[in-house]
C-alpha cells in the first residue's frame, strides 16, 4: 500500500528489518516466474532501532554492498518496492456505506480519524476495498494501512542516496501474506506466525484481506540468550546447542536444560499470543463468516527463527491448533522450479516478506 506511483514498471522487493536486510527479484518467463536474484545483508545493531533509522550514513552502505553481492542476477533496475516494519504501522478494517469510489477515497480518510491514533495529518493513508467472500453486503469493507511520514521520510531519503527509487511501500503483513496465501484468498482465518531475528509478527488472514495483526518483542536470539545465561555459557556455544538439541526432550542432562530453558522462555510467547487471539475472536466485525468458520483452523509458520527443531510441534500442541511450515513460493513457483530455484526451503523462509513484495512488482508490470 501506500503507493507513490502506479505505473508498470519493473521493480525488485526490498525488504527491511532491525538486524537485515533481504532482496528478491522476480522475472516473468515463458508465462511462468523465475526467482532471478536474491540476497541477504545485516543490519549493525543500533543503524535501525524498532523500525526507527538511527544511522543514514551506514545503512546507505550496507544496501549498495548488499545490491552489489546479490546471488543470481546483477540489479540493474532502480526501482523498489520496500517493506515498513510492523510495529510502526496501522492496519484496521472499517466499515463504510456504499458509493463511488472516488467518493468513498475521500469518505475513508475523514472516517480513518476515529481509528489511527495518530494525526491523520501525520501519516500516510492507504486503502483499499475488500471483496466480499460470499454473497453480496449492504456496504462496503475497507481495509485502511497509516504509517508515520517522519520515519518514511528517512527511508525515502536513505533508498535514493543508495541509487533507488522507491515506488510503493507496503507494511510487512500485506507483504507477507500476499507471499503465503494461495491465490491470496481463504474460505476463513489463518492465523501466520513470523518468527524473526528481532521480534514476532503475527497475522490473521481471513478472506482476502489481512484482518488482524500484532507484533510482540520476542526473537530468536532471545532464547540463545536465555540459554547463554541459564548455563552460563558464551553466545556462541549457546546458539550450537539450542541448533543441536532444539525443542526435543533428550535422555542427557545438557539435552534436557536445553529443552527446559525454551520451554520455559517461550511459554511467556504462548500465553501473550492466547491474549491476542482471545481478543481477536471478541472484535470480529467484517469477516461475515458463519460461525463455524469464524475459528483459525491452520498456522503457517515463517521467518529466520521458525527452524528450530521442534518449534512446530511446540506450538501445535500449547495452541491446540495444526502447524504447518509455509511455503514461500505457493503464488511463484512450481514444485519443479522450487528444486531449482537456487534457495533451500529451509532458508526461503526468512525471505517471505521480500517474496511478497517482489509478487507485487511482478503484478505492476
Amino acid at each position: 500500500m501506500l503507493n507513490f506511483l502506479n505505473l508498470k514498471i519493473e521493480s525488485f522487493g526490498l525488504d527491511f528489518s532491525d538486524s537485515s536486510l533481504k532482496i528478491i527479484k522476480l522475472e516473468k518467463k515463458r508465462g511462468g516466474l523465475k526467482l532471478a536474484s536474491f540476497g541477504e545483508a545485516f543490519i549493525r545493531p543500533g543503524v535501525i532501532k524498532n523500525g526507527e533509522i538511527k544511522n543514514k550514513e551506514i545503512l546507505v552502505k550496507t544496501i549498495k554492498k548488499a545490491l552489489l553481492e546479490v546471488i543470481g542476477e546483477k540489479i540493474k533496475i532502480k526501482n523498489v518496492i520496500v517493506s515498513l516494519p510492523e510495529e510502526k504501522s496501522f492496519i484496521e478494517v472499517i466499515q463504510m456505506p456504499k458509493m463511488q469510489e472516488e467518493d468513498l477515497r475521500s469518505a475513508v480518510i475523514y472516517e480513518a480519524e476515529n481509528y489511527i491514533p495518530m494525526p491523520i495529518d501525520e501519516v500516510c493513508l492507504d486503502s483499499q476495498i475488500v471483496p466480499a467472500t460470499s454473497g453480496v453486503l449492504d456496504h462496503e469493507d475497507v481495509l485502511i494501512a497509516a504509517f508515520p511520514k517522519k520515519t518514511i521520510n528517512f527511508y525515502i531519503e536513505c533508498l535514493k542516496e543508495s541509487g533507488l527509487k522507491p515506488i510503493v511501500f507496503e507494511t510487512e503483513s500485506l507483504a507477507t501474506s500476499r507471499a503465503l496465501i494461495k491465490d491470496e484468498i481463504s474460505d476463513g482465518p489463518i492465523l501466520i506466525i513470523d518468527f524473526g531475528a528481532t521480534r514476532t509478527n503475527f497475522i490473521i488472514f481471513s478472506g482476502h484481506s489481512v484482518r488482524f495483526t500484532f507484533s510482540l518483542p520476542f526473537y530468536q536470539q532471545k532464547l540463545t540468550e536465555d540459554i547463554a545465561r541459564s548455563m552460563k555459557i558464551d553466545l556462541v556455544s549457546a546458539e550450537k546447542l539450542k541448533s543441536k538439541h532444539g525443542l526435543f526432550l533428550k535422555k542427557s542432562e545438557e539435552g534436557q536444560e536445553i529443552y527446559y530453558v525454551l520451554n520455559n522462555s517461550l511459554m511467556g510467547l504462548v500465553d501473550q499470543i492466547k491474549k491476542y487471539l482471545d481478543y481477536y475472536y471478541t472484535h470480529i466485525f467484517h469477516e461475515h463468516l458463519p460461525g463455524n468458520k469464524r475459528i483459525i483452523k491452520k498456522v503457517l509458520l515463517c521467518g529466520g527463527g521458525s527452524d528450530l527443531k521442534g518449534l512446530d510441534d511446540f506450538f501445535s500442541c500449547e495452541l491446540s491448533l495444526p502447524i504447518e511450515f509455509a511455503d514461500p513460493w505457493v503464488n511463484v513457483l512450481s514444485a519443479e522450479k522450487k528444486e531449482n530455484a537456487g534457495i533451500s526451503p529451509k532458508e526461503s523462509l526468512k525471505y517471505v516478506t521480500a517474496i511478497g513484495l517482489a509478487i507485487r512488482g511482478i503484478k505492476n508490470q
